[in-house]
């Protein structure tokens, strides 16, 4: 029997208990089957606790399968409270223990607030480092990430820097950076997603990618030698493009996944084809691990209209990765 998915409680406060209460809705009759690792109590009389994983397939058509955790204060929807910081991280860390032990097939996290994590001592820039810790001592096919990589119905976008100031990331961008990012990205595209031979698409830096040095040098000094070495590696990818000529419609058909240098480069253009329906994947575990690509939504949380779109991507494209890397 396949093992379910483990689905993190994310920050109780937030929008996560909504979404994934409607993500089960949408997924009880077909899947794919998950459990949710949480307070029993954020989920109402539709949550039924159980004590394994192996549980699930058994409940998960008339029930929201519940591995219980204890909070320490009741969650108040809209207003977070660092006091529960231990159980939001331990949900996570009990997500990747799950997965190592081959009860689960994937995790697929809830959205946190890291402003809470980091009133209690939390110390990594998001999830994506943190999962990266927590697994950084087993064995891994192919380049080791993490890569932050948004997937929806129109565009992959993976990230050479994510959680930086931008003058930093200038400062730091390296071409060994760019390197890394392009090898991870292709190795997982041809592992998770059965891509046989990837085509990437490098972003440029500056306005019109520099203009041969007119609006900047670091696409010669930087990018382009990136490009250079990356194609010595025997990956399809193109010379740094204008980034603001390589996201419509037909420069999209051309490649399938694109490598932007920041955060903002590549997010503001995914977002913008498929604000709802968005993915975040981390590339490079020796784990599958996909998230909603929003936030806590703590304003909208317990009012019944957060959408659980993404949530419900998320869950289908981790079911599929896991899927994929077993053929």
């Amino acid at each position: 029997m396949v093992p379910p998915l483990a689905v993190t409680m994310g920050d109780p406060a937030g929008i996560g208990p909504d979404i994934t209460l409607a993500a089960w809705q949408a997924l009880k009759t077909d899947g794919p089957a998950f459990c949710i690792l949480g307070d029993p109590a954020l989920y109402g009389s539709t949550a039924q606790p159980i004590s394994d994983p192996a549980e699930t397939a058994d409940v998960f058509a008339d029930a929201l399968p519940v591995l219980p955790m204890s909070l320490a204060f009741p969650a108040i929807p809209g207003k977070p409270d660092s006091a529960n910081a231990a159980a939001i991280l331990s949900s996570i860390e009990q997500a990747v223990a799950l997965v190592r032990t081959g009860k689960a097939a994937g995790i697929v996290t809830n959205p946190i607030a890291k402003s809470v994590l980091y009133s209690a001592g939390f110390r990594h820039p998001g999830h994506t480092e943190f999962i990266a810790e927590l697994t950084r001592d087993m064995a891994h096919k192919g380049p080791r990430g993490p890569v932050m990589m948004l997937a929806g119905e129109h565009v992959r976008v993976a990230l050479v820097s994510i959680h930086k100031p931008l003058r930093a990331m200038i400062d730091e961008l390296s071409v060994d950076a760019i390197v890394e990012t392009a090898a991870v990205t292709d190795a997982a595209l041809k592992r998770d997603f059965g891509i046989e031979a990837p085509r990437l698409a490098l972003a440029g830096l500056n306005p019109h990618a520099g203009e041969d040095g007119a609006l900047g040098r670091e696409e010669i000094d930087i990018v382009q030698p990136a490009a250079v070495q990356i194609r010595g590696r025997g990956i399809d990818i193109s010379d740094p493009m204008p980034p603001d000529a390589m996201f419509h419609a037909e420069a999209r058909a051309k490649y399938d996944a694109a490598i932007c240098l920041y955060h903002d480069q590549g997010l503001i253009p995914f977002k913008a084809l498929d604000f709802w329906g968005g993915v975040n994947v981390t590339l490079g575990l020796p784990i599958v691990r996909t998230s909603p690509d929003h936030g806590t939504g703590f304003d909208i949380a317990g009012k019944g209209v957060a959408r659980p779109d993404s949530l419900i991507a998320a869950i289908r494209m981790a079911a599929d990765m896991a899927e994929t890397r077993t053929a």
